[in-house]
């Protein structure tokens, strides 16, 4: 697996279970991944030699993050390398642009898009109607290289940075989507073409990072349900996925938007260690490996996972005996990262009957292991 972050850390744990061996290409020796993997492999993903050294020996290359540039996949492949997901596919997660272009050929609805290069265009794709977004055609996540314009002035402000724009590929302006909530569903491909989908889930997000997960979707009509799960098996078998493939979409009053794609383990399946019959890691390296999908089946009625986010103390462990002993069901996930105010540093997810009981539960731990208390966001 290229990148030693925490998905390529949790991709290990299912890795040993199965008895598979796995090592991982880390930038540093302190990457989450690169902290408990035998393994590891120090090197830049953006070097040919540092993949090619890194792929000798693998029977499949994978990926925690969508980052290996093109050529150099495609560049793996002529000599002999399996990549999965191959460079085809991950272009539809490189470059949004593309995506965009791309799901729209198939008919599937996204939010209004066009590229943008100056002012003129944004006013013009605008019309008027403000907020927009502009976001990075390439190399944003968790809220970054994404902008929501409230103006004119504020989307020339952007583009004043051309140096910034430059390095993410240029932008694409979309329209404000005024949606009922968030959703995200996981599917599997193998090889073969065996296909496999998790429960619709939502999704909470706040500054443009996941904060919560709940699983199932509340609420969901099981017509609703069943159109957001075709999506994404057929947005995987159209686009060639190999592997997991994430979807995150806009539920609105009048459907379902598609807003985003990720090729890889996804933030949005951690809840699958825990409340499903196969973890989304284990699901990955099955697909991948083109072994037997596995039932992606709740293992209780509802999940819940919540993101722990960094806050003022690093102390974080200092907190588990409150966490555990105040409710011995929390399964706390820590990442080994570095404590920064606002970074993800771990989940915890909790399982049971009553979604919002187990929401309020999984956010009074996320709560107390980021600032020490129950109540602090």
């Amino acid at each position: 697996m290229v990148g030693g972050g925490q998905l390529a850390r949790m991709t290990s744990q299912a890795a040993t279970g199965l008895g598979i061996g796995f090592r991982v290409l880390a930038d540093t020796a302190t990457d989450s991944a690169a902290q408990v993997v035998a393994g590891t492999r120090l090197g830049d993903y953006r070097s040919m030699a540092d993949l090619r050294d890194f792929a000798a020996g693998c029977d499949v290359l994978t990926f925690d993050h969508e980052h290996v540039p093109g050529p150099h996949l495609a560049a793996l492949v002529r000599d002999g390398v399996t990549v999965r997901p191959d460079g085809a596919a991950l272009r539809f997660t490189q470059d949004k642009l593309a995506m965009r272009e791309r799901l729209t050929e198939m008919g599937i609805a996204c939010p209004r898009f066009a590229p943008v290069r100056t002012a003129t265009e944004v006013e013009a794709f605008a019309a008027g109607a403000w907020p927009l977004v502009l976001k990075a055609v390439s190399g944003g996540y968790d809220g970054k290289g994404v902008w929501v314009c409230e103006s004119a002035a504020e989307a020339a402000a952007v583009l004043a940075h051309g140096a910034l724009v430059a390095e993410v590929g240029g932008l694409i302006a979309e329209e404000y989507v005024a949606f009922d909530r968030e959703l995200a569903v996981l599917a599997a491909r193998s090889p073969h073409r065996q296909g496999a989908v998790y429960p619709v889930v939502q999704t909470v997000q706040r500054d443009g990072i996941c904060r919560e997960v709940i699983a199932p979707a509340p609420g969901l009509t099981a017509a609703r349900r069943a159109q957001a799960q075709e999506l994404a098996l057929r947005i995987a078998k159209e686009l060639g996925v190999t592997g997991l493939l994430a979807v995150e979409m806009f539920e609105t009053g009048t459907g379902l938007l598609v807003n985003e794609l990720a090729m890889r383990p996804h933030n949005t399946g951690h809840w699958t260690i825990e409340g499903a019959r196969t973890s989304q890691f284990e699901q990955h390296l099955r697909a991948v490996l083109d072994l037997p999908l596995g039932s992606p089946a709740m293992a209780a009625p509802a999940a819940v996972m919540a993101n722990v986010l960094g806050g003022d103390d690093a102390d974080v462990y200092d907190r588990y005996i409150h966490v555990m002993a105040a409710d011995p069901a929390v399964k706390v996930h820590m990442y080994g990262k570095q404590v920064r105010p606002g970074r993800k540093i771990g989940h915890v997810t909790v399982v049971g009957e009553d979604p919002e009981d187990l929401a309020d539960r999984a956010r009074r731990a996320a709560s107390y292991l980021r600032w020490g208390k129950e109540d602090g966001e």
